[in-house]
């Protein structure tokens, strides 16, 4: 698998330099910050590029280029095309630099969502966490979304509420912005009154609604991309099951299974987050690594582990210390890599996610869950994993 390391532009404190020392060779970024009604332009993307490149590393992957909520809440259909056709110009503009992957995801609202950044672990690094008492603590006594306790039983609401009082305002305010003022790579930042706005405008898109119109958007986007040779991979939501009333359609096999009967194309295909699908205890992260093995344009790898006490809870594990069965994924994938390079077919790039914060890696404010030193262990490990899975098919 080739090797590549998820990087925020000149700004982030973890260097190109530095990751080419770590042992990638491929880079995993995009052009964050862009205007979302404005094209990548080529020289934009060429720029980029050409920094990547004079670090001895290549541009491998786009992650990700957004979705603008026009495109998934279809309210406005003219606005809707628009952004559509805003979205395959950038395709145009990446395939015309030479680059052919891109990542995306269709979540409502919200990309990956997390309730704490820097939980300590028992080694005494810092993990990210989702703990679903305080995500709920969150939305019921913080944003106070209407409706919201429908969806929560007496229990739950009670447990929640002993959490939100035993917050301070510092803690709750930290809570707040973990969850809806911008994580790394985010292009949206929410106050919690633009937020409930945003909420509004999902009040008539369930789950069904989302598919139409994401089913449109592939219909329209798919054939250009196989056209450019570009492979679209969908990301899995994170986490895999709907939050604050928003429905999410990509969280298990049979979503992915959905995503690629909607266009079939070599270039409708999917990212493969063994800690996102991980998450959900019936997703069968081996069976759906073999499943769909030739649709899988990227590779995230990391592990999460849910809590014993209460499954909707979740930590950033150690890459081979969680409940992914991470040397079985391997094996598949090794298996895929294989055939592909029997058949004449795609690379398969794969990074190291959301890694613990060690050492170092909290004096150099590194953006949560893509520190240096966490993810450089992950790929070490990770890495000899695949040597010992090479060694043994």
């Amino acid at each position: 698998m080739e090797h590549t390391w998820r990087w925020f532009g000149p700004n982030d404190p973890v260097t190109l330099p530095e990751i080419r020392q770590a042992g990638a060779t491929g880079i995993v970024t995009a052009l964050h910050g862009h205007a979302p009604d404005a094209p990548w332009s080529v020289e934009e993307i060429a720029e980029r590029k050409a920094l990547i490149e004079a670090a001895g590393l290549s541009w491998s992957v786009v992650e990700s280029v957004p979705v603008p909520e026009t495109i998934k809440q279809a309210l406005d259909l003219e606005a809707r095309d628009r952004a559509i056709k805003v979205f395959c110009k950038t395709l145009e503009h990446l395939a015309a630099c030479g680059i052919d992957t891109v990542c995306y995801n269709f979540m409502p609202i919200l990309d990956w969502t997390r309730t704490e950044l820097e939980w300590p672990t028992a080694t005494g690094g810092r993990a990210l966490r989702f703990d679903q008492t305080a995500f709920a603590a969150f939305e019921l006594f913080i944003l106070e979304r209407p409706g919201a306790q429908a969806l929560y039983s007496e229990a739950e609401i009670e447990a929640a509420r002993q959490c939100f009082e035993g917050m301070d305002d510092t803690e709750r305010a930290r809570l707040v912005d973990t969850l809806i003022a911008g994580l790394p790579g985010a292009d949206q930042h929410y106050t919690l009154s633009q937020f409930l706005e945003h909420l509004k405008a999902y009040e008539a898109i369930d789950e069904n609604r989302l598919r139409d119109n994401y089913r449109h958007f592939l219909q329209q986007v798919v054939p250009v991309a196989e056209r450019l040779g570009i492979r679209l991979a969908v990301h899995p939501d994170d986490p895999p099951r709907p939050l604050l009333g928003l429905p999410r359609i990509v969280s298990t096999a049979e979503d992915a299974r959905w995503v690629l009967e909607q266009v079939r194309s070599p270039a409708n295909g999917l990212t493969f987050c063994t800690g996102s699908y991980g998450v959900r205890e019936d997703n069968d992260l081996v069976a759906m690594a073999r499943e769909f093995a030739p649709h899988i344009h990227f590779i995230h790898l990391r592990a999460t582990r849910r809590d014993a006490h209460d499954p909707s809870s979740f930590i950033e594990a150690e890459h081979l210390d969680g409940d992914v069965d991470m040397v079985g994924v391997i094996r598949e994938l090794v298996s895929e890599e294989r055939r592909r390079a029997e058949n004449g077919g795609a690379r398969l790039p794969m990074r190291p996610d959301h890694g613990h914060q060690l050492c170092d890696d909290r004096a150099r404010q590194t953006n949560p869950g893509y520190p240096l030193i966490g993810r450089l262990k992950g790929l070490a490990e990770l890495r000899g994993v695949e040597r010992a899975v090479k060694a043994l098919i």
